[in-house]
């Protein structure tokens, strides 16, 4: 046996000492059998960064070492094609009767109640999960560091309390593909030795930086949205266990210390008083870990509880006490705090170790009381929502066919019980001849279904008193993401809440279940593809890059007396392959899509076939600008979502290679979100003006809108709004802005009076952080197809003035002031300034199109019922210029 301590004054790899040095993990007899981080890789815990490839290699090495106490479970597999893997530590009895816990913890979970004696026989389930963000790179050591210490560990009795009462789920890399990424850039920069300084290039990331997944998906955003594989894996793996304390460890800024709970407000309303109290005692067990280290840590002061898609909060909504941790990240080996410190990796390492064991230790010396509390948790949510007025949420059929199904399915991925009525069930006092679908809240996550499903969360009266009152007083508000998330709102599906409904015929709907598709046979003339929701847009897409021929229409039309809306798209039998019906029936099986079959081609109403309304379509060829100038993450979740939902593939150009790329390749050019730097990048506004006057289609979003509605432009007739001015000095508005040597003078008698003396008359309006508003469509537009109305997320300062009638089209603009807000909480100036303002513009330049978005329709890829209106400007558009 050999007594290994592991000191923060471990020599780097370049040779540096760490300031601290002196300073220990908690030090422990080792077992020679249990191979170290060094037996494996070549390095010491927190000697150096861990790659991904090494992480599941030494995982693997200890499962090999000990596999009476580890075992090694895969969850999934990211874009790039790397495992992500869990590791499950517990003692070698417990690891014997795995199967009877997983099964009796499952029971507790169902809402039953365990006998006391069969309770307090089992282990209670803590996961740690570290590295959702690939450049917090720390915590991922740590979890290697965790590992090795609970299975080495001789003699110890924290370990083996832990051990003993206790299953430990560690996740150790939840982002491979964006830790890889960091470390490509950050090795590609080492010198000689490792450099402290913040602007060194091994700090300074390049673009998307290693944060983000693959496609540029922030993974801490993705919980409820489900839309990576890494969540999707993370989620059904998380269902199995039960996991009565979770933990998402994070870096955040170098110069921080160390947070970790409690939470900061505001507090989801969902989120229980026993759940905040289990944080303090978790935060005070932690505290005393770091007292007995030296190191110093904050609470309360930011990271809140109110998002339900952050890693610590979706746990929260299943019952378990979630919690965030934070460590100031070197991103690297080294990092020069301002206070004169240096930050080393081996401290940020250590750091998280210290919290991990304290919350562990917290959850084994108290094991019976968290398992009580989560199996109380999962029973009251039952019986509260049994007698709710809102018990039953019921999706409507009938409009929005394939956002509801597909909505069905991401909340049964979520353990959410949703059941499918027949065709002609009434429910909540209405018809239903599509039939629907169901969630009886009732269910052990009825928080969680609540908070998901309900219109609209409200933060607490007190939480929006004290940020009015910072606005007042000219601060900032503290608000720190979104506060409207709905997704009946977000994916445009139609509910009714009521508290009876007659599920005697329901059926359940599992995540796995195909989405069923709606044909007939028949179509001797051929088929039509109603243009309804984003499961027809993706169906015409799949068609138009099989080779089908497809004509799209401008207006309504009416066949066997049913009418079909504008966007609708026919596939004439005698334009395409003789096997067309057959070809087009089964891409509507795989995907859930709907045909109709036409026998011939006379219509009752609107234009015929032969109508110059109707414009033959051809797969698009897009292209998008990428890179430095766009904002990272809009960039990705619009090329998610055009490339995986509605399934075209997409060329990424380099913002600063677009103006000498050769444009006329492409149908469809889109500029996502960007900031100030881009229309630097891009160099030169002629390329692109080019491609529109030769019959492109340029999409631009939020701040693309601002660029190229710019003079150097001048694409778009619009421009940005500073806030709006409400206040006034006199009759004539004076502001004393006038340039003379000397101002008018005034005189101020009231606090009111100073203020509009004071007011920045060019000051964007007011940030919003995140809220749904209601979009009115202009329906004489094609590019409105298959709307009347959208609900939009709005975030940000951006607001446009209308173009007038001579420029282009108003195609939505947001509603009146009184029917604007749908959910979240919105500045009363920025409501009253926002209304009739505009969220779509159109605007023909020679023979192409310009389109703007004033929001982005991709955010998170989580607006799924604006994936049609997508489809309008990037799958109709082209078919409507002439190039």
């Amino acid at each position: 046996m050999r007594l290994v301590k592991f000191v923060l004054g471990l020599v780097l790899a370049a040779g540096l000492v760490s300031q601290a040095a002196g300073q220990a993990y908690p030090p422990a007899d080792y077992q020679d059998r249990v191979p170290t981080l060094n037996d494996v890789v070549g390095h010491n815990h927190g000697a150096d960064l861990t790659s991904s490839r090494d992480i599941i290699e030494y995982f693997r090495a200890l499962a090999a070492a000990d596999p009476s106490r580890i075992q090694i479970r895969s969850y999934g597999e990211t874009w790039q094609g790397r495992e992500l893997i869990y590791a499950v530590i517990t003692s070698p009895d417990n690891m014997r009767r795995l199967s009877e816990i997983q099964t009796d913890l499952s029971a507790l979970g169902s809402g039953q109640e365990l006998p006391n004696e069969r309770l307090t026989q089992h282990p209670a389930v803590v996961w740690l999960s570290y590295g959702v963000h690939g450049d917090e790179i720390t915590p991922s050591d740590s979890a290697v560091f965790m590992a090795y210490h609970l299975l080495a560990a001789e003699n110890n009795e924290v370990v083996d309390t832990i051990l003993d009462n206790t299953i430990v789920i560690i996740d150790p890399n939840q982002n491979p593909d964006g830790r890889e990424r960091f470390l490509h850039g950050f090795t590609s920069a080492l010198g000689l030795e490792p450099q402290g300084d913040r602007y060194a290039a091994e700090h300074d990331q390049l673009w998307p930086r290693g944060r983000f997944n693959h496609y540029v998906f922030d993974l801490n955003r993705d919980w409820f949205a489900l839309t990576q594989p890494e969540t999707e894996g993370k989620v059904k793996a998380m269902l199995d266990w039960h996991p009565v304390v979770f933990v998402d460890s994070h870096e955040m800024g170098g110069d921080q210390t160390y947070f970790f709970p409690p939470s900061a407000p505001p507090f989801n309303p969902n989120i229980t008083s026993n759940q905040r109290e289990k944080q303090v005692l978790l935060g005070r067990n932690m505290a005393q870990y770091f007292d007995r280290f030296g190191v110093p840590y904050f609470t309360r002061e930011i990271f809140d509880a109110f998002y339900p898609g952050y890693g610590d909060m979706w746990p929260t909504l299943n019952g378990a006490i979630a919690m965030t941790f934070e460590q100031g990240s070197p991103r690297g080996l080294v990092f020069d705090r301002k206070d004169g410190t240096q930050l080393t990796y081996n401290e940020g390492v250590r750091n998280t170790v210290l919290a991990s064991l304290a919350t562990l230790e917290t959850v084994a010396r108290n094991k019976d009381d968290f398992l009580r509390d989560y199996g109380a948790y999962r029973r009251s949510a039952i019986n509260v929502a049994a007698r709710a007025s809102d018990r039953f949420v019921v999706f409507d059929l009938s409009t929005g066919r394939y956002e509801a199904e597909s909505l069905a399915r991401r909340l049964s991925s979520q353990g959410v019980v949703v059941q499918r009525t027949p065709a002609g069930s009434r429910h909540c006092g209405a018809a239903y001849s599509d039939g629907a679908l169901i969630v009886d809240s009732a269910q052990p996550q009825s928080r969680l279904i609540r908070t998901l499903l309900s219109p609209s969360t409200d933060l607490p009266a007190d939480y929006i008193a004290a940020q009015e009152n910072r606005r007042d007083r000219g601060l900032n508000h503290e608000l720190y993401d979104v506060t409207a998330w709905s997704l009946p709102l977000m994916d445009g599906v139609n509910i009714r809440q009521c508290s009876r409904v007659d599920l005697r015929s329901a059926v359940e709907v599992s995540a796995d279940d195909p989405i069923p598709s709606l044909t007939a046979a028949g179509g001797a003339y051929g088929q039509i593809a109603p243009w309804t929701d984003g499961g027809q847009a993706k169906l015409v897409v799949a068609a138009l890059r099989a080779g089908l021929r497809g004509k799209t229409t401008d207006e309504p039309f009416m066949q066997g007396g049913r009418t079909y809306p504008a966007g609708s798209v026919v596939f004439p039998a005698a334009d395409n392959p003789d096997d067309m019906n057959a070809r087009l029936r089964n891409l509507a099986d795989q995907i859930g899509a709907e045909l109709a079959p036409m026998e011939n081609s006379w219509v009752e109403e609107g234009p015929n076939i032969g109508s110059a309304s109707f414009a033959a379509m051809k797969a698009p060829r897009v292209a998008m600008a990428w890179g430095e100038g766009t904002v990272a993450t809009s960039a990705g979740n619009t090329r998610f979502v055009v490339e995986r939902v509605l399934g075209l593939p997409v060329t990424p150009i380099r913002a600063s290679t677009i103006a000498r790329a050769d444009l006329s390749r492409y149908d469809v050019l889109i500029l996502p979100d960007s900031d100030n730097g881009l229309a630097d990048k891009i160099g030169a506004a002629a390329p692109i003006q080019e491609f529109v006057r030769n019959g492109g289609v340029l999409v631009a979003f939020s701040r693309s809108v601002n660029m190229i509605a710019d003079e150097a432009f001048g694409l778009l007739s619009t421009q940005l709004e500073y806030a709006a001015i409400t206040e006034t000095l006199d009759s004539d508005g004076e502001t004393g802005d006038e340039e003379d040597d000397r101002a008018p003078g005034t005189i101020l008698n009231s606090d009111a009076e100073y203020k509009a003396q004071t007011k920045n008359r060019r000051a964007a309006p007011e940030d919003v952080p995140g809220v749904l508003l209601s979009a009115i469509a202009n329906t004489d537009h094609w590019l409105a197809s298959g709307y009347d109305e959208a609900n939009v997320l709005v975030t940000g300062d951006n607001i446009f003035r209308p173009l007038n009638t001579g420029d282009g089209v108003n195609v939505f603009r947001f509603a009146n002031a009184d029917d604007l807000l749908l959910s979240g909480y919105l500045w009363e100036e920025n409501r009253a300034q926002l209304a009739y303002k505009p969220f779509v513009m159109a605007e023909q330049h020679g023979d192409g199109l310009v389109i703007g978005f004033t929001q982005s329709p991709t955010t998170r890829a989580y607006l799924n019922g604006l994936n049609l209106l997508l489809a309008n400007a990037v799958v109709l558009a082209p078919a409507r210029v002439a190039k």
